[in-house]
C-alpha cells in the first residue's frame, strides 16, 4: 500500500504494519518518517534495533538470525536495511526475499533508500515487502506542490499564513526542506499567535532556497521564463560555474535536436521517448518543448550557447550571466534582443 509522508501518522495510529519502505530524494522526510515509525514501534515493545547496509560485504545470515533469534529481554525487534544508490543486484534481491519470508509479528522491517523508478517498484523484492507493509515515497515536493505542502505543515504547527506568505515561503525555501522546517519552527517561537504575513516573514527570515542546474533545465523545458530567471539568479549568487550550466543546457538542447530530427523522419513520438529513456511523468514537458522549439530554433540556440562558451574560455573578463539569461529566455519561447542581433 502506498501512502504519503503526511498520511503516516494516521496510519500508525491504526496500528503497526509488518514492514515500511521509505524511499526518495528528500532526507528530511525520510528522517522524520523513520523517527515516527521507531517511536510507534518502541511504544509497542520493539526495544531492539538492528541496522544493516546492503552491500557486497553484508552477511545475510546475520539478518536472518535476527528474524529467528529471540532476545532474553525483548522479543520484539526492528530490522533496518539501507538500500544503496545503485539499487539491488539479483543475489541481494533474492536474499531480501528470503528475509521477507521469515518475518513475523515480533519483527518490524524498516527499509530506506534512494528514489525508485517504476521498474524498481515492479521488482519482485519490492512487491514482496510492500505486500506486508506500507510504501512511503519521500520525495521533495516540486514547485507546483510545495505551497500545499507548506500549508499542511503550517497547520500541523498551529501557524496560519496568508496566501502571499505561503508563496513567499515556497519561493525562499524551494529545494531546501530542512531550512523550511527550521524556519517554521522559528516562526512558531517568534509569533505565538500563529499569524504569518509577508511583513513578518521579511522581518524574521532570510532566503534559504537552494537550486541545482537540473531545476534550471526543468524550468526552461517547461517554458517557465520567470522561474528560470529566478533559478539562474540564485545559481549565480551561489557561485556555480557558468560552464557547468552551459554543459547542462547543451546536453538538453542536443537531445531535443536529435528528437526533432527523428520526428522529421516520421519516427513516432512514443518511440523517440523510449529511445531517449524519457520517463512517462516527464513526457508532457518534453512535448511542450518540442512544439516550442523547432529544428531551426534549436540550431540557433546551440550556436548561441557555443558563442557564450568560447567567450567564457577565452575572455577572463567576460561576464556570461546576461547572455545565459537571454539563452534561457529563448529556450522558454521569449524572443530577446540578443537573439535578434545574433541571427
Amino acid at each position: 500500500m502506498r501512502i504519503y509522508p503526511e498520511q503516516l501518522t494516521q496510519q500508525l495510529n491504526k496500528g503497526l504494519r509488518q514492514a515500511y519502505l521509505l524511499f526518495g530524494n528528500e532526507p528530511l522526510l525520510k528522517q522524520e518518517c523513520s523517527q515516527q515509525i521507531r517511536q510507534a514501534a518502541q511504544q509497542a515493545g520493539f526495544d531492539e534495533r538492528h541496522t544493516f547496509t546492503i552491500d557486497a560485504q553484508l552477511d545475510w545470515n546475520q539478518v536472518l538470525d535476527c528474524t529467528q533469534a529471540m532476545s532474553l529481554f525483548s522479543a520484539r525487534q526492528i530490522i533496518e536495511l539501507e538500500v544503496p544508490e545503485s539499487g539491488l543486484n539479483a543475489n541481494q534481491a533474492k536474499s531480501l526475499q528470503e528475509v521477507t519470508a521469515t518475518l513475523h509479528n515480533d519483527i518490524l522491517l524498516l527499509m530506506h533508500g534512494p528514489r525508485l523508478n517504476k521498474k524498481q517498484e515492479n521488482a519482485k523484492w519490492f512487491k514482496a515487502v510492500a505486500e506486508q507493509g506500507l510504501y512511503v515515497p519521500c520525495n521533495t515536493p516540486d514547485a507546483r506542490h510545495l505551497p500545499r505542502f507548506i500549508q499542511a505543515r503550517c497547520q500541523q504547527l498551529g501557524l496560519n499564513p496568508d496566501h502571499e506568505s505561503v508563496l513567499m515561503l515556497a519561493q525562499w525555501h524551494e529545494g531546501n526542506l530542512l531550512a523550511l522546517a527550521q524556519s517554521l519552527q522559528k516562526l512558531t517561537l517568534l509569533y505565538p499567535d500563529g499569524a504569518l504575513t509577508v511583513l513578518r516573514l521579511e522581518e524574521a527570515l532570510s532566503r534559504h532556497n537552494h537550486y541545482t542546474p537540473f531545476q534550471l533545465v526543468d524550468a526552461v523545458l517547461a517554458g517557465q521564463s520567470k522561474r528560470s530567471q529566478r533559478v539562474l539568479r540564485q545559481l549565480e549568487g551561489e557561485g556555480i560555474e557558468a560552464v557547468i550550466l552551459l554543459r547542462t543546457l547543451q546536453r538538453e538542447l542536443t537531445q531535443l535536436y536529435k528528437m526533432q530530427e527523428l520526428g522529421s523522419k516520421g519516427t513516432p513520438l512514443n518511440i523517440i521517448f523510449e529511445q531517449f529513456r524519457i520517463w512517462q511523468s516527464r513526457r508532457e514537458v518534453y512535448i511542450g518543448a518540442l512544439h516550442r522549439l523547432p529544428l531551426k530554433t534549436l540550431v540557433q540556440l546551440l550556436q548561441q550557447l557555443a558563442a557564450i562558451e568560447v567567450e567564457v574560455k577565452t575572455n577572463f573578463d567576460y561576464q556570461p550571466w546576461p547572455a545565459l539569461s537571454a539563452l534561457c529566455a529563448e529556450m522558454c519561447g521569449v524572443r530577446t534582443h540578443t537573439m535578434a542581433q545574433s541571427f
